[in-house]
């Protein structure tokens, strides 16, 4: 004899078992990252191989622009087109993932004013959209440095502790802007600029050991500040290796100031969850 679960409708019972009904609605989390998937690549030509054409266009492209035209330098004894696809692949990951999360309440806008779950599981689909697009591109990366002879070392092992402050960060400020999304449409257009900013201003063309020489600066310390550089710097140091440029404490402020993020957008995202269906 099957056995449906119960869904009581009473005062307070959401607040009191968010978390239980998130898990009891694992499935449609699942559902809702194969959906994503498939509406992104239906009627593509060369469907899921774009997460690798991508990459290697822009890496093409940069490594033109940058290497050969303004004459930039990779760490020494780092091959400057792997430098850079490294860059592309975390940041890749995080642009994807951020941008997916600040849209899916307004690109589920159909399943929040008909039915009851709990809202977190659409950003969280997200996330998993962007880690498969992200896993395809870190192959891409590894057939590369295969081919140049430039595989990474024992580094490689603190690689997934990068993937998660990465994906982390991607959920911490996507959350956020995923309900002001809601409340503030202006927020879209915001945005992809944002998005534009942040890959120049992240260490993907240039080593971060430039900026080193400019200590002393005014904006020095700024640089810093900016989660994404410790989490790239550490991801490329996994990657290509001792050579690559990687300051370790500047993941201090980075942990602390993506788990501060973190809890505050999960509480202001809980907060005004309940409104979302009054703007859509």
């Amino acid at each position: 004899m099957a056995f449906m679960n119960e869904i009581v409708i009473e005062a307070g019972h959401g607040a009191k078992n968010y978390w239980k009904d998130l898990w009891k609605n694992r499935e449609l989390l699942w559902i809702l990252a194969r959906r994503d998937l498939s509406v992104r690549y239906k009627q593509t030509a060369i469907g899921a191989a774009w997460a690798v054409v991508r990459p290697l266009a822009t890496m093409a492209v940069m490594v033109f622009v940058f290497e050969m035209v303004g004459k930039f330098e990779g760490d020494a004894g780092v091959p400057y087109p792997l430098m850079v696809l490294a860059g592309i692949t975390i940041w890749t990951f995080f642009a994807n993932t951020f941008t997916q999360i600040s849209h899916s309440i307004l690109l589920n806008s159909n399943l929040v004013t008909k039915t009851y779950f709990p809202r977190l599981i659409m950003p969280l689909s997200s996330v998993l959209v962007g880690f498969i697009d992200f896993a395809i591109s870190l192959a891409l990366y590894l057939l590369i440095a295969l081919y140049k002879q430039h595989l990474p070392g024992f580094e490689i092992i603190f690689l997934p502790l990068f993937v998660l402050l990465m994906l982390f960060a991607s959920l911490a400020f996507g959350l956020f802007f995923s309900v002001l999304n809601v409340r503030f449409r202006d927020i879209a257009q915001l945005i992809p600029f944002m998005v534009q900013i942040g890959f120049y201003v992240c260490p993907i063309a240039y080593s971060s050991s430039m900026v080193e020489k400019s200590q002393g600066s005014w904006w020095y310390d700024l640089y810093y500040l900016n989660p994404m550089v410790s989490i790239i710097d550490g991801f490329k140091w996994c990657l290509l290796g001792n050579n690559a440029f990687f300051k370790v404490s500047s993941l201090y402020s980075t942990v602390g100031l993506i788990g501060v993020m973190m809890l505050i957008s999960v509480y202001y995202f809980r907060k005004e969850e309940n409104s979302f269906v009054d703007y859509i």
